[in-house]
C-alpha cells in the first residue's frame, strides 16, 4: 500500500517564480532541470504534475497536446510511493501566450502522473472529514428519526420504503456502478495520455450517460408503480402496509437522482477529484432532516421519505459544477480536433456483473426485514438502528480505499500490475487495523452508545437493550464487510466482468437465509444479525481465496497473517474494555472509560505484535498533523 505518510513529492522550492498558467518559469541561462510541481486541485486536493522548463538538448519538443510515453518508465514492482515519481510526459517548452487567431493550449494532463504518498494523504484527509460529518449527520437523522416517531409500526413502514435509497446508494454510489466507472473513465484517461484522437473521456460520457440517465428514469417510474406490491413482498406481515406504500413512491425518485450522482461521482474520483463526491451523503442527510423537522407535524413519518427525495436531489448539485468544470478544461488540440472518437459505449458484461454483486449484497437487508417482519413490531427498527450505529467503524475503515481505487485502475490500465498488489495489500493491512479497533469499541461500549444515542422521546430503554445486544452481534461481520469491501474493488479495477465476486456473495446470501431461518424462532432479532455476519464473513473468505488467480495477485497467506495480528488484539481490548465501560453508571462516564480502555489496549498490543497497518496509520496521522499545523501556523 502507499501509504498516506512521509515520503511525498517535494513541492516548488521557495521563491520560484510562476508564470500565467501555474508553471514554474526557469531563469535564463540555467541548465535543463525538471521540477516537480503540486498544483490544487479541485476541492484543494494537490495533484503533481512533472513539468521542465526547457526541453532536452537534442530532442526536439513535442507539439502542444501531444503526449508521449516516459523516457525511462517506472519498473515494474517499485513502489510510487518509496521514491519520487517520473514523470510520464515528456518535458514539455515553456508556455508561451497563445496568439490571438490560434485556440488556447490544452489543459496539463495533471491526473497522468502517478499518486504521491502527500497527495494520498491529502486525498484521504478530504474524504475523511466530510466521511465524518456525514456520519455524524446520519447518527442526528436517525436520533431525529427515533425522537419524532420512535421504534413502532409507522418507523416500521418508512424503514420498508428505506430500502429502496439503500439499495440505490450500493448499486449506483458505492459499490456498483462505480466499479464499472471508475475503471473504465482510468482507461479512458489513459488512452487520452497516451494520444488517442479526439477525446476518449468526452466520448465515454457521450456513449454512457443519457443511455444510464434513461434506465434510471424508467426503473424509478416503474417502482413508484408498483410499490404496493414491492411492499406486499418485501414485509408481508408489516401492520401498516399503506403508508409503507406512500413513502415508497416517494423514495423512488432517488433511483435517478442517485444514478446521476453516483456517476458524477466516479467521474471525478478517476480525475482525482475528490471534495464534491465525498460532500454528497453531507447533503443528503440535511435534506432529511431538514424535511423531518419542518413537515414532519404534518406528515409524519412520510416526511422522512420527502427529505430521503430532496437529499437525492442535493446529491446531484453539490457535484455538477466540479464535473462540468472538468469536461470543459479538457480540450483537445487541433490535430485531434479533427478526427473525434465515436461515442464509447459501457462494457454490458461488465455492467451486469458488478449491479449483481451489489444487489446481491444489499440483499441481505432484504432478508432481515423479510424476516423480522414476522417478529413483534420494532424489530426492524432495532435491527436499523443497530446496524448504522455498528456500520460506522467499517465506513471510516473504507475511507483510504475510496481514494485507491481509482490508483489501482490506473496502475492496472498501465500494465503496473506489481504497484496495484502493493497498494491493494497494505489496504487492506490499514483497513483491518481500522475496523477491529471500531469493532471493539462497539463491543465494548453498545449499551452506553444507543442510550447516548437514541434514548430520549418516543425511545425507551427496552429499546436500547435490545438494540445494543443486536449491534453487538453485527459487529462480529465487520470484518468481513470491510475485507469484502476491498477484495471486490480488486476484481473489478481492471475494467472486465468478473463472475466470481458474484458467485461468491451469492454463497454468502445462501448462508444469511439458512442462518436466519434456523435462528429466527430461538433468537429472534439476534438471530438475524448472527446470520448477517455470518454470511459477509463467508464471502470474505471466498474472495480472499479467489484474487491470486482471478484477480490483483496478493500473497494470501502473508495477509492472513498479518490481519490475525490486529485481530488477537482486538479481542483482548474488547473485553477489558466491556469490563471497565460498565463500571461508572452514567452512560457518558462508561463511553468515556471504555473506549479509552480499548484503543490503549488494542494499540500497546497492536504495537507488541507488529501489525503493520499501526505503522501504517501512525504515519497518516503524523503526516496530516503536520499538514493542518502548517496550515493554521503558516
Amino acid at each position: 500500500m502507499t501509504r498516506p505518510g512521509t515520503g511525498g513529492a517535494p513541492g516548488p522550492r521557495p521563491g520560484t517564480a510562476y508564470g500565467p498558467t501555474g508553471g514554474a518559469r526557469s531563469r535564463p541561462g540555467t541548465a535543463h532541470r525538471p521540477t516537480a510541481e503540486t498544483r490544487p486541485g479541485a476541492g484543494g486536493v494537490p495533484l503533481p504534475v512533472a513539468r521542465s522548463a526547457e526541453p532536452p538538448t537534442g530532442r526536439p519538443a513535442p507539439a502542444a497536446g501531444q503526449a508521449h510515453l516516459p523516457a525511462h518508465p517506472v519498473p515494474t514492482g517499485a513502489d510510487p510511493a518509496a521514491t519520487p515519481p517520473r514523470p510520464l510526459l515528456d518535458p514539455a517548452p515553456a508556455q508561451q501566450p497563445p496568439a490571438p487567431d490560434q485556440p488556447p493550449p490544452p489543459a496539463p494532463a495533471r491526473e497522468n502522473a502517478p499518486p504521491t504518498r502527500r497527495f494520498l494523504a491529502h486525498a484521504t484527509l478530504v474524504t475523511a472529514s466530510l466521511s465524518i460529518a456525514a456520519a455524524l449527520l446520519g447518527l442526528v437523522r436517525d436520533q431525529s428519526l427515533a425522537r419524532l416517531f420512535g421504534a413502532g409500526p409507522d418507523t416500521d413502514a418508512f424503514l420498508v420504503a428505506w430500502t429502496v435509497p439503500e439499495f440505490a446508494a450500493t448499486l449506483l454510489i458505492e459499490d456498483g456502478l462505480a466499479f464499472a466507472l471508475i475503471p473504465a473513465f482510468s482507461m479512458a484517461l489513459a488512452r487520452r495520455a497516451r494520444g488517442a484522437p479526439g477525446d476518449p473521456v468526452r466520448s465515454l460520457v457521450a456513449g454512457t450517460l443519457p443511455r444510464l440517465a434513461l434506465g434510471f428514469t424508467a426503473i424509478g417510474a416503474l417502482l413508484a408503480v408498483a410499490a404496493p406490491q414491492f411492499v406486499t413482498a418485501l414485509a408481508p406481515g408489516l401492520p401498516d402496509p399503506a403508508l409503507a406504500v406512500d413513502c415508497t413512491r416517494l423514495t423512488a425518485t432517488c433511483v435517478l437522482s442517485f444514478g446521476l450522482a453516483g456517476y458524477a461521482s466516479a467521474a471525478l474520483r478517476a480525475h482525482r477529484r475528490f471534495l464534491a463526491p465525498a460532500a454528497i451523503y453531507v447533503a443528503y442527510n440535511v435534506g432529511i432532516v431538514t424535511a423531518m423537522y419542518t413537515l414532519g407535524g404534518r406528515w409524519g413519518v412520510r416526511s422522512a421519505a420527502f427529505g430521503v427525495a430532496a437529499g437525492g436531489c442535493l446529491m446531484v448539485v453539490v457535484q455538477l459544477p466540479s464535473l462540468v468544470r472538468q469536461l470543459r478544461l479538457r480540450r483537445i488540440s487541433g490535430t485531434q480536433a479533427g478526427a473525434a472518437a465515436a461515442a464509447q459505449p459501457l462494457d454490458v458484461p461488465l455492467l451486469a456483473t458488478v449491479l449483481l454483486f451489489a444487489l446481491c449484497r444489499q440483499s441481505q437487508v432484504l432478508i432481515e426485514r423479510f424476516l423480522a417482519s414476522e417478529l413483534p413490531a420494532g424489530a426492524i427498527s432495532h435491527l436499523n438502528y443497530a446496524q448504522k450505529v455498528a456500520q460506522i467503524p467499517m465506513t471510516l475503515s473504507m475511507m483510504l480505499c475510496t481514494v485507491t481505487f481509482p490508483v489501482v485502475a490506473r496502475a492496472l490500465a498501465d500494465g503496473d500490475t506489481e504497484r496495484a498488489r502493493n497498494r491493494v495489500e497494505q489496504d487492506l493491512a490499514l483497513a483491518g487495523c481500522l475496523v477491529l479497533l471500531g469493532t471493539a469499541a462497539v463491543v465494548a461500549c453498545a449499551p452506553q452508545l444507543i442510550e447516548l444515542l437514541f434514548q430520549r422521546g418516543a425511545f425507551t430503554a427496552q429499546d436500547t437493550a435490545a438494540t445494543a445486544g443486536v449491534m453487538r452481534v453485527y459487529a462480529i461481520g465487520l470484518l468481513g464487510q470491510t475485507l469484502t469491501g476491498v477484495l471486490v474493488r480488486s476484481y473489478f479495477s481492471a475494467g472486465r466482468a468478473a463472475w466470481y465476486p458474484v458467485a461468491a456473495m451469492t454463497a454468502g446470501i445462501v448462508a444469511t437465509s439458512w442462518a436466519g431461518a434456523g435462528t429466527l424462532g430461538s433468537w429472534g432479532v439476534t438471530g438475524i444479525a448472527a446470520a448477517n455476519a455470518t454470511g459477509i464473513t463467508v464471502t470474505a473468505l471466498l474472495l480472499l481465496a479467489g484474487m491470486r488467480r482471478r484477480s490483483v495477485p496478493i500473497r494470501t497467506g502473508s495477509v492472513l497473517h498479518e490481519l490475525s495480528r490486529p485481530l488477537r488484539a482486538a479481542v483482548v481490548a474488547a473485553v477489558v474494555g466491556g469490563f471497565v465501560g460498565g463500571l461508572p453508571s452514567a452512560p457518558l462516564a462508561g463511553l468515556a472509560a471504555g473506549g479509552a480502555t480499548v484503543t490503549v489496549v488494542f494499540l500497546l498490543l497492536g504495537w507488541a505484535l507488529g501489525a503493520q497497518g499501526f505503522a501504517s496509520a501512525l504515519r497518516s496521522v503524523r503526516t496530516l498533523t503536520r499538514k493542518l499545523t502548517h496550515a493554521v501556523l503558516r
